[in-house]
């Protein structure tokens, strides 16, 4: 145990944000640094529970209550030993994660969690300040080779940890550089791609190799890709987005979330001087209340919108757990994030009915309804329409399983009834040597359940190679989230 009493004589903190006048006007991330000492206190909260429930709710099994008390003793370098023994990249969890382990936290079933989320990130930061993070190639070679289509969390984990077991591996990826939804789809301000690309750095270093640019299916077909490989591992994720086919849908300025969010990225890092789809001086309206929704705001506060309104069909959720979600589950409360903190509307239970052509073929308004549950379909209240002024909008609504192109359609896999990439407990499609993990397997997921898969699909890979079982496997597919 860290600190016997910490629990009792220290109470939450965490860093404060950097002014929302300042924030929006750059792409950095919102925190500032955290004052000495004040971290170590954080972690010595921790109780160091006889049950540890957060492990139940991290995917990981990460090694909370352990690196918790290094932290508190002053001792980062083996915690960060002990973080990197069940994650890969701690630094994307502890930026992005909507830790459903603090949800679980002894602790928060009567006062406020332990801050695990924030000793986390602290923690890797010193371990790269100190120069603790470095490469680690395998001592020995298989002579086997694997393919990794898809290098978001997922194909990033599978690929360092194969290549960590002595396989050569080559990750594939459509975009001009690695990284997947963490480089195109995170806004700068909720994760910095210098954490990105020195992940990169260390994996090439490693002996992995990328290459971007490159759409499976089409410029390496199926047929070349198992032809060339032992194994193939597709981590393509879930990138078929969920449409809105209404009236209007066509009209210029409405666009989906992915087609608006990386251009910004783009902008942010130096390699677009504007983005072809800008929010500067408009009225915009995000569809969809989920955390793209979200990033969708931030990113047009940024751009000087002039105004900007989030619509959810649901209704606004409750303030604290409710009994649908007890503790130690990830429950479903109302939460603010940074980018609701910067301003805008957020409107719940309506749904939008028309998009508006201003006469031009441009959006000028939506047209929305309030809704109300009725027997699990929302059904639109009489008389509740109007007119929302958007000069832009963002479709923000989530993803309905992997894109059915060439590559899948090639390989002959098979799909699960929710259209996700069939496999078995051990990653396997019904293609022999091909496997499916992350998003593309279980359907559109947390970032510390695509580490997770990543994971336990290398680990699976490595034993239909070799016949050897070394590498950890923290997950079985069939495991479901308590989230």
């Amino acid at each position: 145990m860290a600190d016997p009493k910490g629990f009792l004589s220290t109470t939450r903190e965490v860093p404060r944000t950097r002014p929302v006048f300042l924030r929006i006007k750059d792409w950095r991330e919102i925190y500032e640094e955290f004052e000495a000492g004040k971290i170590e206190k954080q972690a010595g909260r921790c109780m160091d529970c006889g049950i540890p429930f957060c492990h139940q709710g991290c995917p990981l099994g990460n090694l909370i209550p352990e690196w918790n008390t290094l932290a508190w003793r002053d001792d980062w370098q083996a915690a960060a030993e002990r973080l990197h023994a069940t994650n890969n990249f701690p630094e994307f969890t502890g930026t992005l994660c909507p830790a459903p382990c603090e949800s679980a936290c002894v602790l928060g079933i009567n006062n406020d969690p332990v801050t695990i989320k924030r000793v986390e990130i602290s923690i890797i930061d010193r371990a790269f300040a100190e120069g603790w993070v470095t490469p680690r190639p395998p001592e020995t070679r298989t002579g086997h080779k694997v393919a990794v289509v898809g290098s978001g969390p997922t194909g990033l984990a599978a690929a360092q940890q194969l290549t960590r077991a002595g396989h050569d591996v080559v990750v594939f990826e459509r975009a001009d550089k690695p990284g997947g939804l963490l480089r195109y789809g995170i806004p700068e301000f909720k994760m910095e791609k210098h954490r990105l690309d020195r992940r990169i750095d260390q994996m090439v270093a490693e002996g992995t190799e990328f290459r971007t640019g490159v759409v499976v299916g089409e410029d390496v077909t199926a047929a070349q890709l198992r032809s060339e490989f032992d194994a193939v591992v597709l981590a393509g994720g879930a990138t078929a987005w969920r449409d809105l086919p209404i009236p209007g849908r066509e009209l210029d300025g409405v666009h989906q979330a992915m087609e608006y969010l990386p251009h910004a990225n783009r902008v942010a890092a130096g390699t677009l001087e504007r983005s072809p789809i800008d929010a500067a001086g408009k009225h915009v309206v995000v569809i969809g209340g989920g955390d793209t929704g979200a990033d969708c705001v931030g990113t047009a506060h940024r751009q000087g919108a002039a105004s900007v309104t989030q619509l959810e069909i649901m209704p606004r959720p409750p303030e604290a757990r409710s009994d649908a979600h007890p503790w130690p589950t990830h429950p479903m409360i109302y939460r603010v994030s940074s980018a609701h903190e910067e301003g805008g509307e957020r409107v719940y239970s309506v749904s939008t009915t028309e998009f508006v052509d201003d006469g031009t073929g441009r959006v000028k308004s939506l047209r929305v309804a309030e809704v109300r549950n009725e027997g699990g379909r929302f059904v639109p209240v009489p008389g509740s329409e109007r007119d929302l002024p958007a000069d832009l909008v963002t479709l923000a609504m989530g993803f309905v399983g992997p894109e059915k192109g060439r590559l899948l359609t090639e390989l002959g896999v098979t799909f699960d009834p929710r259209g996700n990439v069939a496999r078995d407990d051990s990653f396997a499609t019904n293609v022999e040597g091909v496997f499916s993990a992350g998003d593309m397997g279980r359907g559109q997921s947390l970032i510390v359940w695509a580490i997770a898969e990543g994971r336990s699909a290398a680990a699976a890979v490595d034993q239909y190679l070799t016949g050897r079982t070394v590498l950890p496997s923290p997950i079985a597919p069939t495991d479901r989230p308590i989230a």
